[in-house]
């Protein structure tokens, strides 16, 4: 009956809601915690000696699904309730949150009372924090920067009464010291950004600071649910994209396409995932696709191609193309900001002898042919202008989901330039080859092939590195391309049902 009572003490229907709140702290979901725990080798519930750190601390469910295994697991150890608890709490169980509120939330979660040596507390520590702690650290500046996590000095050099958001875990020079002690496992959902003080609410990533230092500590097992942004690097990204790609030891990987499939209500471009790092064992991964409710689990290496390719259904296809030794059209795609003219240069409205014709996200104007600063050689070329994001909001298929990836796409005419708001593509003095460069973008083999590389709304030059070139002097239309390729009636499907028909250039 005590049993009973603990679990309804427990009420996952509230961590459920807190889970919508925000989507720059996200909050787990307890569906999310067991899933993830239940990668785990479940004889560690039922070890007396198993540790485990949430260096992350938010609502305190990843700690509190834990200690409900422990409970059961370590019943015939010990028989007596409160004993079971004592040694579970005290000796098992260790959180570091990431703000004061969150402390509070944490401990209620956790041990029933938000401190730990109160009277309503299920275990009696004593001092308030128990083993979930919280410390208001402080960012150590240089430069204007934090030397641990990059925030600015000018966001975050706040007054004492503010948070700080110098998360404890990763401003620790020797993180061993903060417990003292070893851990079997790390689990943790951490912070994914902090603001930047750059244009609008551009932010920089945190998260793999987090996965970075949990290594140092060498846990038997990490479990880590993160953006899948890393995917494909980029914005500080691109030497833990490298690292990541290429450890072994990272032997499951869950990647949601859709964020909303796994944090209902909340939008996280290029969706989410959560991995499990292994200390004692290197192998190629077992990748789980979850797209539309569907599962789809293929083992593969993570580092198989230049780019990875999230979706499982995909390699066949990826494979056939491959077989042609074809290069890529990266070598035929900008790198941004094609003509150097800023995203809200909008020019002139006035068209005049000296100018060229500027697009832009706004429109039309006129620019005078010297402010180009760049890219000066494409101007009197046909081109193919494309933007630079992709078309779906943070990532997200539509609702039957399927994808256009390309937002916007069109033949620019000599004489015909464009903000940073795009790249272009094959410039050419031939109008005919640059039409059909552009006809072979818009169809669905080509932008099923961009798709794969994509792990955010970023279209950047990298994302066309699985696009095979094509003889542009003819027409390329998708069913020649799906006959010469000899993809089956199922590749063609998985294809169709992922891409959305492109029929005019700026839809």
């Amino acid at each position: 009956m005590t049993n009973n009572l603990y679990n309804a003490m427990y009420n996952p229907d509230v961590l459920s809601c807190l889970a919508n709140l925000s989507s720059d702290e996200v909050f787990t979901p307890p569906d999310v915690a067991n899933a993830m725990l239940d990668m785990l080798p479940q004889e560690l519930f039922t070890d007396p000696n198993t540790t485990f750190l949430d260096p992350a601390c938010k609502s305190g469910v990843f700690l509190r699904e834990i200690a409900k295994r422990l409970l059961v697991g370590l019943e015939p150890l010990y028989p007596d309730l409160q004993e079971r608890i004592d040694h579970i709490f005290k000796n098992q169980i260790f959180g570091i949150a990431i703000t004061e509120l969150t402390s509070h939330l944490s401990r209620r979660s956790l041990y029933c009372s938000k401190t730990a040596n109160g009277n309503y507390s299920v275990v009696q520590f004593d001092s308030v924090d128990g083993n979930l702690r919280f410390k208001n650290i402080r960012h150590r500046w240089r430069n204007g920067k934090c030397v641990f996590c990059g925030a600015p000095q000018s966001q975050y050099d706040r007054s004492d009464d503010l948070e700080t958001h110098a998360y404890e875990f990763i401003h620790a020079t020797k993180p061993k010291e903060i417990f003292k002690m070893k851990f079997d496992v790390i689990i943790s959902n951490p912070p994914y950004h902090l603001s930047d003080g750059g244009h609008g609410a551009s932010a920089k990533p945190i998260y793999h600071l987090f996965v970075e230092q949990a290594k140092k500590l060498s846990p038997r097992f990490l479990i880590m649910i993160t953006p899948s942004r890393w995917f494909s690097g980029g914005k500080g990204l691109d030497n833990f994209r490298e690292s990541m790609l290429n450890d072994r030891h990272i032997t499951r990987l869950v990647d949601y396409q859709n964020a909303k499939d796994c944090f209902p209500g909340i939008s996280l471009g290029g969706g989410v995932s959560y991995f499990l790092w292994e200390r004692d064992q290197k192998s190629d991964c077992e990748i789980t696709n979850i797209i539309n409710g569907r599962s789809i689990t293929v083992t593969r290496p993570l580092n198989q191609y230049p780019v990875f390719v999230r979706y499982n259904e995909a390699i066949s296809i990826i494979e056939k193309v491959k077989s042609h030794h074809e290069s890529s059209v990266v070598d035929m795609i900008s790198s941004r900001n094609p003509f150097g003219l800023p995203t809200n240069e909008r020019g002139n409205v006035n068209n005049r002898p000296d100018c060229v014709k500027l697009f832009s996200s706004a429109g039309i104007g006129y620019v005078k042919r010297d402010a180009v600063t760049q890219g000066a050689e494409n101007i009197d070329k046909y081109k193919v202008m494309v933007s630079r994001v992709t078309s779906e909001h943070a990532g997200e298929p539509d609702k039957e989901g399927t994808y256009k990836v390309i937002a916007r796409i069109q033949v620019l005419n000599p004489g015909e330039i464009c903000t940073d708001s795009y790249i272009i593509a094959c410039p050419s003095d031939n109008e005919k080859y640059t039409w059909n460069f552009f006809n072979y973008l818009k169809t669905k083999f080509a932008r099923f092939l961009i798709l794969q590389s994509l792990s955010s709304i970023n279209l950047s030059r990298e994302r066309y590195e699985l696009v095979p070139m094509q003889d542009f002097g003819v027409p390329q239309k998708d069913e020649a391309l799906y006959a010469k390729y000899e993809l089956t009636d199922e590749e063609i499907k998985f294809i169709e049902s992922q891409i959305k028909p492109m029929d005019g250039s700026d839809d």
